[in-house]
């Protein structure tokens, strides 16, 4: 996730204690924030729409979906509940100016029941326990909510800007399982080496030292195997994500390298600009958005160029059984258009999926993340979630579980 409007606040707090360097990244972070108005397999009738209906309403009946999918969305419900990250979907809570959400209200009908959370985990709890119509998971909780039937397939053709997204991310394969369509691409970022001083010789270069900042999630793992296949010979490593259990020690032994008092883990962008500002770290993995915000301060950054690197890709979906599938299917349109994607990627710091957002507060996010360059797209390995089955090629792999379990270990 990028950076969200609760570490935009802080950043501008933190600026205050830190000094002038910290004060013009949290002035850049605010700049960013848009004026533009508010944001496993399932059964295939699960999210289906109801008859068409000319003039939706704010109905509060319930509609019964049709056992076939219809030529367009009928009638919504009146309510959608919505699961998402924080940053996400702004009503216009954390700042008056930056809503995304009362317009699709207001153009669809559907009151939208709103729940966000910080993390993949926290996440997979809230979903598993409460009653959701619409989820936006990371890689590593969509491919689980696939496998476990917990969201339906979709009917892209309702989707009216769905074609729009290239197709190098809709065609990811956690997103799609046996030709079925279960993910709208939303948001999208990539992970870089940053470094101040002298080039690193390679992404290896992130482990050597206890002078570096990486990121605080299982999935950084894939990050090491990557560097490893490119620093000894017969190690390279076809997909990241999908290790063996020699691959996944050779990567963890590479991570553990140079453990230290000055190494940081981060959570937040918070947590990145503060270490890369007052601490000890000349070395990070980080986003584009981070290497912008500190050259914009003056910071002489530079990113490792002309190496592999890894991303993500954060989706909808719909639950396998929604109870509102027709206000589900007005969302997916919303969120999929430039019109939600243009202010949602300028207040995160990530990427559009949808190029045709590349205007406005979000021109910027284009330019860094080189939205519109295909070539740029397939050179990221982008993020799948760990199985078993090597992704559903063979084999044996280690999965996300085991994943999750030996990064604990390493931060211990």
């Amino acid at each position: 996730m990028g950076l969200v409007g609760r570490d935009r606040l802080r950043l501008a707090r933190l600026g205050a204690l830190l000094g002038v360097g910290v004060l013009a990244l949290a002035a850049c972070a605010q700049a960013g924030a848009t004026t533009t108005a508010r944001p496993m397999r399932g059964p295939s009738s699960s999210a289906t729409p109801v008859t068409p209906s000319a003039t939706p309403t704010a109905a509060t009946r319930a509609a019964t979906p049709s056992p076939t999918p219809s030529p367009s969305i009928g009638e919504g419900e009146g309510t959608l509940r919505v699961l998402t990250f924080q940053g996400y979907v702004e009503y216009g809570g954390t700042s008056s100016q930056v809503n995304w959400l009362t317009p699709f209200e207001r153009e669809s009908g559907c009151v939208v029941k709103l729940d966000r959370v910080r993390t993949s985990e926290e996440m997979a709890v809230r979903f598993a326990t409460g009653a959701y119509d619409a989820v936006s998971p990371a890689p590593d909780l969509a491919g689980l909510l696939v496998a476990q039937g917990k969201v339906a397939p979709l009917e892209t053709a309702l989707v009216d800007d769905y074609r729009r997204i290239p197709r190098r991310l809709r065609e990811l394969p956690g997103l799609r399982e046996d030709g079925k369509v279960y993910g709208i691409p939303y948001l999208w970022g990539v992970n870089r080496v940053l470094y101040e001083e002298g080039r690193p010789e390679g992404p290896s270069a992130l482990y050597g030292t206890s002078s570096a900042a990486i990121r605080n999630s299982p999935l950084s793992i894939a990050d090491a195997a990557l560097a490893l296949g490119g620093r000894r010979p017969g190690s390279k490593t076809e997909d990241p994500f999908q290790l063996t259990s020699a691959q996944l020690d050779a990567a963890l032994r590479l991570l553990a390298e140079g453990e230290g008092p000055g190494r940081v883990y981060w959570d937040g962008s918070l947590d990145l600009v503060r270490a890369l500002s007052a601490g000890p770290v000349r070395i990070a993995q980080a986003l584009p958005y981070h290497l912008d915000l500190f050259r914009r301060a003056g910071r002489p950054m530079k990113a490792l160029e002309g190496v592999p690197m890894t991303g993500w890709v954060d989706s909808w979906m719909l639950a396998a059984k929604p109870a509102s599938p027709n206000c589900g299917y007005r969302w997916l349109n919303w969120v999929s258009s430039a019109s939600a994607q243009r202010p949602a990627a300028a207040w995160t710091g990530l990427a559009p999926a949808n190029p045709e957002a590349c205007g406005g507060h979000a021109r910027r996010m284009c330019e860094i993340y080189h939205v519109r360059d295909s070539r740029r797209l397939r050179d990221v390995v982008f993020a799948t979630r760990p199985t078993r089955d090597c992704g559903g090629r063979g084999g044996e792999c280690t999965d996300y579980t085991e994943w999750a379990e030996r990064w604990k270990q390493l931060l211990k």
